[in-house]
């Protein structure tokens, strides 16, 4: 069977817990929606498969990977938290070609202890940083300081709280994150400086999609510049609604190369596929990377989303450059030309 780069037949796998509140219910069927009519558009044949249970082979049983692209759309396998690399792995188990990273790089995601010893072997820019199990061992003395949970995504245990001042500031919220979260704390050196995500696309021949900046500039004090779960997921709050996504970020030339250096070198360097967004903050000229995000969000409303916009691309269209991405890897499509299968260059509007 011949296929062109927009008529591969695509599974849009998704998750839903019908535990979840009405309103975050609708909200995932929504998107999903959004995405499955952008692909369809575009011209592939999207079948959607939604994952309400601990039984990912029996969701996709009327699947066949020999012809079918699955775009990896699902955060976790419901009632298990941090459990994405399981839902990618057992799509390997199954034969699946799909979107994203694969299940290793997913794990390695989650522990940002090892994520940040990689960088420091790769002499890539990182805050400095320790790791604690108890407050008995605190010996950390450079402040501010931030304290996160060791092992989890999307600022999950980061609020204001999350920036510290002093030691009893510090043995306080280490405390908090180890009671609540029952793992590590990792605590870093807090830079209060710019804030930047980088999207990241590609396989060996990588693209930078133009860089967005976080703007703290409405907030006065230093514990509030940040992306804390707020800001990212309750539209009513104070975070969500001051901190404001500058697109494209102002750089000059020389500024604008050095960031996207260094996040291909993170990108690269955590095994990331296909897409990946990268948290980077500036202070006195450096580039600090704060977390690499594989599988990022690519809902229409995230920086993701919003920078292959501006670069020229649909939502759809950007769906089917990550589908395009991974039918590289599947035997039946790989033979296509490779420039079918790359996105095109991306041009930064100046």
């Amino acid at each position: 069977m011949s296929h062109t780069p927009t008529d591969l037949p695509v599974i849009l796998l998704y998750n839903l817990d019908r535990t979840w509140p009405p309103a975050d219910v609708d909200e995932i069927l929504n998107l999903t929606q959004t995405l499955a009519t952008g692909l369809t558009t575009v011209g592939h044949p999207t079948q959607a498969i939604c994952l309400e249970e601990d039984n990912l082979e029996r969701a996709m049983s009327g699947c066949d990977p020999a012809w079918q692209i699955v775009f990896n759309w699902c955060e976790e396998v419901p009632g298990i938290p941090r459990s994405g690399h399981l839902v990618a792995r057992e799509l390997e188990r199954l034969g699946f070609i799909f979107t994203g990273a694969g299940s290793r790089a997913l794990a390695f995601s989650h522990d940002k202890p090892a994520v940040k010893a990689c960088f420091h072997k790769r002499a890539i820019p990182t805050p400095c940083w320790q790791v604690y199990e108890s407050i008995g061992s605190l010996d950390w003395d450079c402040f501010p300081a931030i304290v996160k949970p060791a092992h989890e995504h999307c600022s999950f245990g980061i609020t204001h709280e999350a920036v510290v001042h002093n030691r009893q500031e510090l043995s306080r919220r280490v405390a908090q994150v180890i009671e609540t979260f029952h793992q590590p704390v990792l605590v870093e050196d807090f830079i209060d400086g710019r804030e930047f995500h980088v999207s990241v696309m590609g396989n060996g021949r990588l693209k930078v999609l133009p860089i967005a900046e976080m703007d703290f500039s409405a907030i006065r004090e230093d514990h509030g510049r940040l992306c804390t779960y707020d800001s990212k997921f309750a539209p009513a709050s104070a975070d969500y609604q001051m901190i404001q996504l500058r697109l494209p970020a102002a750089l000059s030339v020389e500024e604008k190369l050095k960031l996207e250096e260094i996040a291909i070198a993170a990108y690269r360097a955590t095994d990331c596929r296909d897409y990946a967004r990268l948290d980077i903050r500036q202070r006195n000229g450096t580039f600090y990377v704060l977390d690499v995000n594989p599988n990022a969000d690519i809902s229409p409303d995230t920086s993701v989303a919003l920078s292959a916009e501006l670069a020229g691309y649909s939502f759809g269209q950007f769906g089917s450059l990550l589908i395009n991405l991974a039918a590289h890897r599947h035997p039946a499509f790989a033979s296509r030309k490779k420039e079918h299968a790359q996105p095109a260059p991306v041009m930064t509007p100046a």
